[in-house]
């Protein structure tokens, strides 16, 4: 049985490949993988997860990467992880602007690895939360999580994230696109990136008309900060911003109250998966679901009699063992 020790020793150990590797098993829910990060799931916790989100076109790689670079200049370890959308092609993650970010690729404070979102059971809490959890117990005491920031993942990240940093830019819809899809919603910092172009200062009005209207959230004001990511202006501020909200959250006991609910998330993410391969593997891959989805496109039975007949398969001895046996 792997425990613990054996797993913080290897990644403690001369070889560099080790983490790679293991996050690899992780990632692709290999059992040994699984088997090890249930080993040292005791030991994570104290990391800091910082999510960053925004529409495409708004530099957060770039803003990542100088956050990265900060964060290393005062001497702390620092992983990375970027949720991409997946290659139509390969299935892989589609790296785009991660390139830059293989620069830091000597630093051993340095952890940056590029994953797929799309076709993976559970969400993004699921496809993700495993490798944080290993890169926690390694000893990375800030993980920064960057999504496309479309489509479900823009908001799921706050099931996982202790702090979301939702990233806007002028021209691009002066953040009108952020209010409609529920991306200001889940922002703990908001970030103007490329503030140095035309209708910066327009943009960050309207965001801030936009708070101000809502109710306030948690009973704090969400900053909303000019950066320019390409040559670092205004960085220094968000790293600031993101440690002040470190300490708000331990000060008024909201980093347990979003532990809870990433627990709750990750949780019922890793339910929905298991549902999904007992699906592919038993009742549901029988001709009676077949059968159940012509007689519901037929109109004869309605969805949910059809979803109540197979969690009653499901159910039933025949089956197999329930889920967590």
């Amino acid at each position: 049985m792997v425990t613990a020790e054996d797993v913080i020793l290897l990644l403690q150990g001369s070889d560099r490949r080790a983490l790679p590797r293991l996050a690899t098993l992780v990632e692709n829910e290999d059992p040994q993988g699984l088997e090890a990060l249930d080993a040292v799931f005791r030991l994570t916790g104290r990391a800091h997860v910082v999510g960053v989100t925004g529409p495409p076109g708004v530099g957060k790689s770039t803003l990542v990467s100088v956050l990265a670079g900060h964060t290393r200049a005062a001497a702390r370890r620092v992983a990375v992880l970027a949720v991409d959308p997946s290659s139509p092609i390969s299935g892989g993650a589609v790296l785009g602007d991660r390139i830059r970010m293989m620069d830091r690729h000597a630093d051993d404070g340095v952890f940056v690895r590029s994953m797929a979102s799309r076709g993976r059971q559970g969400g993004l809490a699921w496809a993700t939360a495993g490798l944080v959890h290993l890169l926690d117990a390694a000893g990375y005491p800030l993980i920064l999580i960057e999504t496309v920031g479309t489509g479900q993942d823009g908001t799921d990240i706050a099931s996982l994230a202790d702090t979301v940093i939702v990233v806007e830019a002028p021209g691009l819809g002066d953040g009108v696109q952020a209010i409609k899809s529920g991306l200001l919603e889940v922002g703990d910092i908001v970030v103007i990136n490329k503030a140095d172009q035309p209708g910066a200062e327009d943009a960050q009005r309207l965001l801030r008309a936009s708070f101000d209207l809502a109710d306030p959230r948690d009973g704090r004001t969400v900053p909303i900060l000019p950066t320019v990511g390409i040559n670092g202006s205004g960085v220094s501020e968000l790293v600031t911003a993101i440690d002040e909200h470190d300490a708000w959250l331990t000060a008024t006991g909201q980093r347990d109250v979003r532990r809870q609910r990433a627990a709750r998330s990750e949780v019922l993410a890793g339910l929905r998966a298991a549902l999904d391969r007992r699906l592919e593997s038993g009742p549901g891959r029988s001709p009676e679901l077949a059968a159940l989805i012509d007689r519901v496109a037929r109109r004869d039975l309605s969805p949910r009699q059809a979803v109540n007949a197979l969690a009653a398969a499901l159910d039933s001895p025949a089956s197999g063992r329930a889920i967590g046996d």
